[in-house]
This record gives structure tokens, sequence and C-alpha cells, in this order.
């Protein structure tokens, strides 16, 4: 890996990490980390909105004519309990519903809003090395799907500078030291659904009298199944996941009705329409096959678009990360079936979206460079009570890449 000049990076850094990562909040609640944000924009200069999307923060930083760059950084965390076992773990809790849920930073969103606002920190400091607007987005509710739209219909684009580009990165259980990034279709759809399937209750010894949820959603579950198998091509990628079945809560009593959870995932908008249409049917099939005396309901509870890199847009960025990071340290991973919903930031701004995977793991644990090395199926992923980036190098490996990112896009010549 190449040094990298002119891109000095605030040794506070690390401790502000630490405090976000012990103090995380749920989506649309990320009521301290935005007042740590605005508080840390306001001091550099930047002209500073709260609230937008209810709890996102805005901070623009024009510098002379030029283009508009949007910088993004997801700020929620994750109802997961943390066991890394760090002196700076989470031991946070929230109420959720009618529970109280723990809470922690299982997927690097305090690493990336901690690596803008070093970022935004560098840029401010050499205001000679690039000219434009530069807009940072600290963003709510990713994990919820929600919190981009949330911007936009927040107004986002009408209150502030339209970007030529949106760029952004997501911390990876990658070697520390590269970052990876895919063109075209990058990161997966997702329609997450709740499906109420609707029996009759009875006395577990009468089973006669009863229209059993319980075998209802077992049939349910098994043919779904088929719906990647045999109604899909091969040549297309899905995954349909029933993540939750929940009926009944006794041995001996036959439930009125069972819930399941579905989680689709697809690249292309025709391929999850036939399994969304799939899933409708085979669930209505279920239930009027087994004599449910009710249609079952079906939810949407989270919808994320596919991502889709520039290929123009991501190459110009990847090039300018190559002459300091090296061919052997930039990436191509393919397509990804995790989701995320940076995507309609620049969709909805018409700008081009160049998007990358920072890695975040100690080097030692792979054996090869190869993205199909076996090691990458030991490291704790994100989503993991056991996932936690190291700090060095990945803390200033991502501010460098944002501003080398920022750079490239808005050039002083």
């Amino acid at each position: 890996m190449r040094k990298h000049e002119n891109v000095p990076v605030d040794p506070g850094l690390a401790d502000l990490y630490k405090d976000l990562h012990r103090h995380p909040e749920l989506g649309f609640r990320e009521h301290r980390t935005a007042g740590i944000v605005a508080g840390r924009l306001t001091r550099r200069g930047l002209q500073v909105t709260t609230g937008i999307g209810r709890t996102g923060v805005v901070g623009v930083l024009t510098n002379g004519t030029g283009p508009t760059a949007l910088l993004r950084a997801d700020m929620d965390a994750l109802p997961v309990a943390e066991d890394t076992g760090l002196d700076y773990a989470s031991t946070a809790t929230a109420v959720s519903g009618d529970d109280t849920v723990p809470v922690a930073h299982a997927c690097g969103h305090d690493l990336h809003v901690t690596c803008l606002l070093g970022a935004i920190d560098a840029l401010a400091a050499r205001p000679d090395s690039w000219r434009g607007t530069l807009v940072a987005v600290f963003q709510p509710a990713e994990e919820l799907g929600a919190g981009a739209q949330a911007l936009v219909d927040d107004g986002l684009f009408d209150r502030f500078p339209r970007p030529d580009v949106v760029l952004g990165q997501h911390v990876a259980p990658l070697p520390a030291g590269t970052v990876a990034a895919h063109p075209g279709p990058a990161y997966a759809a997702s329609d997450s659904l709740r499906v109420r399937l609707i029996g009759r209750g009875a006395h577990g010894s009468m089973p006669q009298s009863s229209v059993d949820p319980v075998v209802m959603a077992a049939a349910t579950v098994q043919r779904l199944q088929s719906i990647v198998a045999r109604e899909i091509p091969s040549t297309a990628t899905a995954v349909l996941t029933v993540g939750s079945l929940h009926t009944g809560d006794a041995a001996n009593v036959i439930p009125g009705a069972a819930e399941l959870q579905l989680n689709i995932r697809s690249y292309d908008e025709g391929v999850r329409h036939t399994i969304l249409d799939a899933v409708a049917r085979i669930v209505r099939g279920e239930a009027a096959t087994a004599g449910a005396p009710e249609e079952p309901v079906i939810t949407r509870t989270e919808r994320f678009p596919v991502v889709v890199n520039d290929a123009g847009a991501l190459r110009k960025t990847l090039d300018a990360f190559t002459p300091w990071l090296g061919a052997d340290h930039v990436l191509d991973p393919g397509a990804g079936a995790g989701s995320e919903d940076v995507g309609i930031l620049a969709t909805s701004s018409n700008a081009p979206l160049a998007y990358w995977l920072l890695g975040g793991t100690d080097p030692a644990l792979f054996t090869t460079g190869d993205m199909s090395d076996p090691a990458l199926q030991k490291v704790p992923s994100n989503h993991s009570p056991h996932y936690a980036p190291v700090i060095d190098p990945t803390l200033s490996l991502g501010v460098k890449a944002l501003v080398t990112a920022a750079r490239a896009w808005l050039p002083t010549g």
C-alpha cells in the first residue's frame, strides 16, 4: 500500500469512534449521534441543518465554483447484543415495541460517521486542494430501509444543492487496507414481508374442529422454497428466506393463526415481481387448500431497491484510489446479496453513484488475496454480535478514501 499525501487524519478520531460505538442508537432515534455530528460540522464552518428526515444532518461547504459532491454516511445501529469483548463494547439497550432490546453498532455505521467527519475536517483544512461544493449527509435509519427516502421526502434535493455525484462507503469483513467495488447492480434489492395465515383454533384432541395454521404454515414454507428453484431462470440470482415462523404457545392447543416473516433478494425488477407474485399465489393457494376461514394477510415491512454503481463514476473514483493503494488493493467482489438504501439518493437526484466497500478486518486472518478465500467464511460478518472493525488502519483508510474520492470529483483545475 502506497503512502497517501496531503490527507491529515485527526488522531482524536479514534476516541470519537469509540464513543459512538459505546452509544449506539436505533433508526430514527440517532439524537445523540446527530448532535455530535452537527456540533463538529458547525465548528468546521459548514452550513448545518438538523432534523432532516427526522434525525438526519446535512452540512454544506462551498469552496468556489465547481461541481457538487454528496458524501453520505449512515448513523443507525442494530438490535444486537454485542459480544466482541472490546473495552469500548456497547452495553446499551432501547425500548422497541413492548420489549427492551440490546443495541450495538454491529454493522459499522459508527465508523462511517467517524470517517466522514474526518474527511470533512481534512477537506476543510485544505481548501486549496479542491473546488466546488461538498454536501455531507448523515443519514438515519438505513437498517430500516427508510432513512434515505425520508431525507428525499423531506426535501433533501430541494433544500440543498443537487449533487453531480453521490459517494459513499461501507466497512466490510475484507482485509484492512483494501477497498472493493462492483460496477452495475452491486447490492441486491430486498423485500421483507409479514404473512399472517388465519386458521381456526381447537383443542389438541379435536383436530377435526380446527383449520390448523401450523400445518398450513409448514406447507407454505415448503412450497415457497420452490419459487427460486422452479420459477426463476438459472441464469438469474435470487434468494428467498423464511426467517421467522411463529404460531401457538401450548402443546395441546391448536392455535388460530400463524405468522411468517420472509425476506427476498433479487437484482432484476422482473425477477423481483415474479417472486412477489408467486409468494402471494402460494400463500393464498395454501390457505384455500386448507379451507382457511379468512384470506391470509400479506404486509410489506421493508423495501430496499437494487444499488446500481454507475460504471463510469465508479471507474473515475477507483482510478483515483489505485495510485494510492495500488491495483492489488482495489478489488472487485462481484455483486453482493446485501442491501442498502444509498441508491435512493442517487436515483432521486439523477446523479451517478460510486459506492465501495472498505476493508475493516485484520489482514492476518486472510490466507490469500482471493475474494473466494475460505477464510472469508470464518471472519465475523456485519450484523454478527462478534463484528467489530479494527480501528487501525481502517479509520485512517476510510477518511483518506472519502477525501480522495471527493477531490477526484472536485478538482482544482
